[in-house]
C-alpha cells in the first residue's frame, strides 16, 4: 500500500468509486483477489485440503444449512474439525466444498464486500443481490478452477419479501441456481440429497429440519468416504446455521449433540435410518 508525501493514504483510497468493494480492491490491489494470482501451470487439486458436503433445506420461517467436518487430501484426512458453514451477513449464510484454503477465503471477501455494500448505501442487498455478487467472486476464480482448485459454495438465506427461506447453488464458473426446498453440494452430495428426498417435509419445524439434514449428512458419510461421519468419541459433529427473520444463529455444540445423539440412538435399531413413508 503506498502512501503520500504526508503519510497519508491517496485520495483514491478514501472515495471509492462504488458500493462493490471487490471492483475497489480490483482497481487498487488486485494481486489480492484469488483469482488474480498466478500458480504456474498443472493440475494443482491434490496437493490442497478439500472440503466436503454441505446441504441446506427450508423450513417454514427460515432455512437451515449444516457441513460435515472433514478435509481431505487425496486419500488423506487432512483435518476432522474444519468449518465449513459460516454466517455471509446477518440474514444469510454460505457453506463452501472444494479447494478448502481458496473458499475460506473467498467467504472472507464475501463477507467484507456485504458489509461494505451496507456501510457506503445505507441497506443491505436483497438476497437475490448478495447471491449475484457471491457468483461474480466464483467467476473471477475460473482460472484457478481449471487448475483443478475449484470453489462451489451453497448459499441460503431469508428473504424478507417472501418471508421465507432461499437456497442458491452454483457451478465453477459462477453459474447461479436457484433450488426448490433443499439442496445439497461436495462428494457426498449424491447420498445427502437421496436421504432428504425422502425425509423432507414442507411443514417442518426448524428442529424437525435440523435433524433432517444431520441425517443426510450420516448417509452421506456412510457411503462416501470424503464426508466426514459423526466423530462420537471427538464429540466432533457438523456445523449447523439456522436463518429466520431474526438473523442467522449458529447452533451450539450442545444443541447439535442432543440431535446427533438421538439420532445414533436410534441407528443402532436401524442403520440405514428412518423409513420414508410410501404416501
Amino acid at each position: 500500500m503506498t502512501f503520500d508525501a504526508s503519510g497519508r493514504l491517496p485520495e483514491a483510497f478514501l472515495t471509492p468509486g462504488g458500493s462493490s468493494f471487490m471492483d475497489f480492491l480490483a482497481g487498487h490491489a488486485p494481486d489480492l483477489l484469488p483469482g488474480r494470482r498466478n500458480l504456474g501451470a498443472g493440475d494443482l487439486s491434490k496437493d490442497v485440503p478439500h472440503g466436503t458436503t454441505i446441504v441446506a433445506a427450508t423450513f417454514t420461517g427460515g432455512v437451515v444449512m449444516a457441513g460435515d467436518r472433514r478435509a481431505t487430501m487425496g486419500n488423506i484426512i487432512a483435518q476432522r474439525d474444519m468449518e465449513k458453514v459460516f454466517p455471509a451477513d446477518e440474514y444469510s449464510c454460505v457453506g463452501i466444498a472444494g479447494s478448502a484454503g481458496l473458499a475460506v477465503e473467498m467467504v472472507r471477501l464475501f463477507q467484507v464486500e456485504l458489509e461494505h455494500y451496507e456501510k457506503l448505501e445505507g441497506t443491505t442487498l436483497s438476497l437475490d443481490g448478495k447471491a449475484n455478487r457471491l457468483s461474480a467472486l466464483i467467476r473471477g476464480n475460473l482460472a484457478m478452477a481449471m487448475q483443478g482448485l475449484a470453489v462451489v459454495p451453497l448459499f441460503a438465506g431469508y428473504d424478507h419479501d417472501i418471508k421465507g427461506g432461499r437456497i442458491f447453488s452454483y457451478d465453477p464458473t459462477g453459474g447461479r441456481y436457484e433450488e426448490t426446498h433443499f439442496h445439497s453440494v461436495g462428494s457426498g452430495s449424491v447420498f445427502a440429497r437421496g436421504a432428504l428426498k425422502k425425509l423432507y417435509r414442507e411443514d417442518m419445524s426448524a428442529t424437525e429440519c435440523v435433524t433432517a439434514a444431520i441425517q443426510s449428512l450420516v448417509d452421506a458419510a456412510d457411503d462416501d468416504s470424503a464426508t466426514g461421519g459423526m466423530d462420537m468419541m471427538r464429540r466432533i459433529f457438523p456445523v449447523v446455521g439456522v436463518v429466520t427473520a431474526d438473523g442467522y444463529q449458529r447452533l451450539s455444540a450442545d444443541e447439535v449433540g442432543e440431535i446427533v445423539d438421538s439420532i445414533m440412538t436410534a441407528r443402532h435399531q436401524r442403520p440405514d435410518g428412518p423409513a420414508a413413508s410410501l404416501t
